[in-house]
């Protein structure tokens, strides 16, 4: 049997076993009857390295190729298997922006073509406007310098709903000789009070109710006189005290006017209209004026609310007259044009502290209160009427029909007050 060569190859040209074809290039050898210098190219085998002496009593079974032992795994925390991670919502990619015109050239003219330039300067505006509209009547309240109305001793007590006192003051002391000529007012030391009127604001119906200025009434300390007379004997305190235990109406807020206030607001307001029963000449009060409705300037206004000797009724018509330009300025008070138009706006507000004396303790508040109030005055259910007097006597209350009118404005009951209590000149119907 032939002996087999190293390496468990035979010398034949086979195989391994030494059957077949010769693939002794395929393990490192040569073909049989080559030589080296035959072949250059051919195939070199590798010599095998040598196992350390440590391996050198090993087993065949240990030499053989060895499995990695594999680490047991551990088990996770609670026996359960993490829930896998969700997986992350795609972000919503943004549309292309488009990309931006170019700017046009043209400087102010092209800026104007924007529709969102004027959008944005009529928003400017309208806040302007309003911060204006807001702001003027406290800038205005500034200047106003209280008066101190209530007087001393026992009053009338607290009464349901709000009364006013307002007082034409008829006095000549803050006038220039110019204003006096104008006016035609005459004596400059004259200090009476030409309008006396009480607005009862309640539950009902308002009630502007004119106390005639000749009405001889009981003064306080001085005596029976007419009721004019005590403004300038003691101001304003001693006035309302007269009032109060005339009427036995209390009074809460009181407004003072001066002559040439209604004047100035009338103009302030761009001038009322006015509707004279019949033409009026009246030389002591500079009045001349025609029949019918018109449009007259505050000079006029003024002049017809002092008028009375060119009348029937002499100062009873003088205080339906008066009532009439106050609720005509009134109207005009509330157009919405006064609030619009700035100037107007700015020249009512301001000329209300130069013109207007408000009572001790009254504010801003309660001066608008009375203004919106005034401005009602004879519409709707809201009375105006004249204190009543007897046929025979200007000068003479009716109590028959004046203590049920004064019982209801004490128990603000202003909607029990008859036509015939409430009547424009006071005379009965």
């Amino acid at each position: 049997m032939a002996q087999t060569p190293p390496g468990g190859r035979s010398g034949g040209s086979g195989g391994p076993q030494g059957e077949g074809p010769d693939f002794t290039w395929l393990y490192g050898g040569r073909p049989e009857g080559s030589s080296p210098e035959q072949d250059p190219n051919a195939t070199r085998a590798i010599r095998r390295q040598e196992r350390p002496a440590a391996d050198a009593g090993a087993s065949p079974d240990d030499q053989a190729t060895q499995v990695m032992r594999t680490q047991p795994r551990q088990p996770h925390q609670g026996d359960a298997r993490p829930a896998p991670a969700p997986a992350p919502t795609p972000r919503p990619v943004p549309p292309p922006r488009e990309p931006r015109p170019p700017r046009t050239q043209g400087g102010w003219s092209a800026r104007l073509r924007r529709p969102r330039f004027w959008v944005r300067t009529v928003l400017a505006l309208l806040v302007v406007w309003l911060v204006f509209t807001i702001a003027t009547p406290f800038i205005a309240w500034q200047s106003n310098d209280p008066v101190a109305f209530e007087p001393e001793g026992d009053r009338p007590a607290e009464q349901p709903g709000t009364t006013y006192l307002l007082v034409g003051n008829d006095s000549r002391a803050s006038l220039s000789e110019e204003e006096r000529r104008r006016f035609s007012t005459g004596n400059p030391e004259t200090n009476l009070t030409d309008t006396i009127m009480l607005l009862h604001t309640g539950s009902g119906p308002s009630v502007l109710l004119s106390i005639p200025r000749d009405s001889v009434v009981d003064i306080p300390g001085f005596g029976s006189a007419k009721i004019n007379g005590a403004f300038p004997r003691g101001g304003a305190p001693l006035l309302v005290e007269t009032i109060e235990q005339s009427t036995g109406v209390r009074v809460d807020e009181y407004v003072e006017i001066g002559l040439g206030g209604v004047a100035g607001v009338v103009d302030a307001v761009g001038g009322i209209e006015v509707c004279p029963r019949e033409r009026m000449v009246d030389r002591r009060a500079g009045l001349r004026i025609s029949k019918g409705c018109q449009e007259v300037d505050g000079e006029t206004a003024l002049a017809y609310s002092r008028s009375r000797y060119e009348s029937a009724l002499g100062d009873l018509d003088r205080v339906r007259r008066q009532r009439e330009v106050v609720g005509a300025i009134g109207s005009k008070v509330l157009s919405p044009w006064t609030v619009v138009n700035p100037v107007r706006w700015w020249r009512l507000n301001t000329s209300v502290p130069d013109f207007f004396g408000f009572g001790d303790g009254t504010n801003m508040l309660d001066a608008g209160r009375w203004a919106l109030a005034m401005t009602r005055t004879g519409s709707g259910d809201n009375r105006t009427c004249t204190m009543p007097v007897t046929s025979s006597s200007a000068e003479t209350w009716d109590m028959d029909r004046a203590q049920p009118l004064l019982d209801a404005i004490i128990e603000d009951r202003t909607e029990d007050i008859t036509r015939d209590q409430c009547t424009p000149s006071g005379v009965a119907r």
